[in-house]
């Protein structure tokens, strides 16, 4: 499980890290993809807010860097996985075509979850104690 734990952690703190960080200084070449009906207008709507796009880029640089120095590892993989779960659900319903980079981030997440279970468990608590 320690090389399982290992190889998730990196591999999804550099494709957040990278993309996270694309979004300031745009050093990948790429058009991105114009999602015709639901999936154009949810994206319109998150980019006309102004303040999503620039706040989920600095959680998921922060959150990048915090799996790829194992700072705070635990923390940062709690903060990307609803990033994580949204590129899922918005591939997999809005725009079915690019659902692999769905699962490509959803599986490192769980598998940190399973291997970081004993920090994770104290917070799933069904009443409690003041």
């Amino acid at each position: 499980m320690k090389t399982t734990v290992l190889v998730s952690r990196l591999v999804l703190g550099f494709i957040y890290l990278v993309f996270g960080l694309d979004h300031f200084f745009r050093f990948i070449p790429y058009q991105p993809p114009l999602h015709p009906g639901a999936a154009g207008a949810f994206k319109a709507g998150l980019m006309a807010a102004g303040y999503f796009y620039p706040m989920q880029k600095v959680i998921q640089i922060l959150g990048g860097l915090s799996l790829l120095t194992n700072r705070w590892a635990p923390l940062g993989a709690v903060l990307l996985f609803p990033i994580s779960l949204n590129v899922l659900l918005f591939h997999t319903l809005l725009a079915p075509e690019g659902w692999a980079m769905g699962v490509v981030l959803i599986v490192p997440n769980l598998l940190l979850a399973v291997g970081w279970w004993k920090y994770y468990k104290s917070i799933f608590v069904f009443k409690a104690a003041v």
